[in-house]
């Protein structure tokens, strides 16, 4: 979208006196402006200013200590580049407003590095390289809670007024109670143009997966993921709920995952996974490998913060195991049966919580790593991979770090400054919350020990 093109796309839009332009932090927060529509010319051509340092971050919205953005460069300010989606609009808002997608580049024009959408957008240039192209979907899980206490309860249902007490997987009831909601999010998915597919009711009580059609663009599937989740909160706000994409919210119920699917097209538009069987080609293989080398590197991507590692724990459901198989979910890298022409990659280790342009830096770069080298994955897994003693991922934040910190492969896949600022936001977040005692902790050990 040009000027002369906001020029025309305003006229269907005369009501809108805001524009809120953001970028995506490496937490996956959006931080931005409030801007008057009178300036949107400034947003498209790139004349837009913020900190680089916005980019880097922890989820309190502190600077890094020692973060070289803040202090050898004064703190210096970047330019903000339009992505070219259109302004999505936000119907949660007093008044109606639009959101503008941007990122970053440096004074000099050239991309900044540390931005996450630049990462993946570096990873799906080397495909492109190759003559391939990712197509990519996403399955995102979330929780409806009631916001009236400190830590989360499940809502009670718009129709009986009663408190949900019970785990509903694929409940018909949970979904109709909870129409109302649904059907805003829905509108506004169609609205900021996102594809959204099917509900379904998920294993705990207010839980809900909507999974997003394929696409082949991965940034476009994570500008996707990243807007759905921003939406879904501020419906949730509108109903009276709050929405949480935390990984476990509940230690006693099921986490919530962003699982990815894709497959990969050539420049014929063929899928190079398909071998007209239920195996695949030699080149899956080859991107399931590249996964199982990286996941655990990569598992600070996947499973960010302190809570993250709660849905990880074994018996919960989620992979903790670096393992693959055919038509298995209990494995991390699940190859789904079906038609051989939708033959492709399950990717089930990140959790909700995880920054959507790093899941799929992280997934699509592993695999290329994979396919570049011609790398052959372990034997599949049949049957639980849970009852079976395989390689597991790193078992807490602070090893996540560590692994992801001094991983040879990470470098292939991120730049440098990127790493650095990733690996300095975490280990300063977790200081912060290893200086906390719980009131668990009292309550255990206070006057029994």
């Amino acid at each position: 979208m040009d000027v002369e093109e906001a020029a025309a796309w305003l006229k269907d839009w005369p009501e809108i006196q805001t524009i809120f332009a953001c970028i995506c932090d490496l937490n996956g927060v959006m931080r931005g402006k409030r801007v008057p529509i009178d300036q949107l010319d400034k947003i498209l051509n790139g004349e837009l200013r913020m900190p680089l340092s916005l980019l880097g971050m922890d989820i309190w919205g502190e600077d890094i200590v020692g973060n070289e953005l803040v202090f050898d460069t004064g703190d210096a300010d970047g330019l903000c580049d339009f992505t070219g989606r259109a302004p999505s609009p936000v119907g949660w808002t007093t008044r109606p407003a639009m959101f503008a997608q941007l990122w970053m580049r440096q004074e000099d024009g050239t991309p900044f590095t540390g931005d996450p959408r630049r990462a993946l957008a570096a990873v799906s240039d080397r495909f492109k390289a190759i003559g391939l192209t990712p197509v990519v979907a996403t399955e995102m899980e979330f929780y409806v809670v009631d916001p009236s206490k400190a830590a989360p309860q499940p809502p009670c249902s718009p129709i009986t007024g009663k408190r949900l007490d019970s785990d509903g997987a694929l409940s018909l009831d949970e979904l109709q109670h909870f129409d109302a909601f649904l059907n805003d999010v829905y509108d506004g998915c169609r609205a900021q143009d996102i594809p959204a597919d099917s509900a379904i009711s998920e294993n705990g009580a207010g839980q809900f997966e909507i999974n997003l059609l394929h696409v082949a663009d991965p940034l476009r599937a994570a500008d996707d993921a990243v807007l759905f989740k921003r939406l879904v909160r501020g419906i949730a706000r509108k109903h009276g709920f709050a929405a949480t994409f935390m990984a476990r919210p509940y230690g006693d119920r099921a986490g919530s995952g962003m699982h990815v699917h894709f497959s990969l097209v050539d420049d014929a538009g063929r899928n190079v996974f398909d071998d007209g069987g239920e195996r695949g080609t030699d080149l899956l293989r080859h991107a399931v490998a590249g996964l199982i080398e990286t996941m655990q590197e990569n598992t600070l991507v996947f499973a960010p913060h302190e809570n993250s590692f709660r849905r990880l724990l074994p018996g919960a459901h989620a992979p903790a195991a670096v393992a693959w198989g055919y038509e298995n979910r209990t494995v991390a890298i699940r190859v789904p049966g079906g038609s051989p022409k939708a033959r492709r990659i399950e990717h089930r280790v990140a959790g909700a919580d995880a920054n959507p342009y790093l899941v799929l830096t992280s997934i699509l770069g592993g695999a290329l790593l994979g396919i570049e080298g011609k790398w052959q994955p372990p034997e599949p897994v049949e049957g639980d991979a849970y009852s079976l003693d395989l390689d597991t991922l790193p078992p807490d934040w602070a090893s996540a770090i560590e692994a992801f910190s001094r991983g040879p492969r990470v470098e292939k896949i991120y730049s440098k400054r990127l790493k650095r600022m990733f690996v300095q936001c975490k280990q300063q977040e977790l200081r912060r919350f290893t200086s906390h005692v719980t009131d668990f902790e009292y309550h255990s050990y206070l006057e029994a020990v």
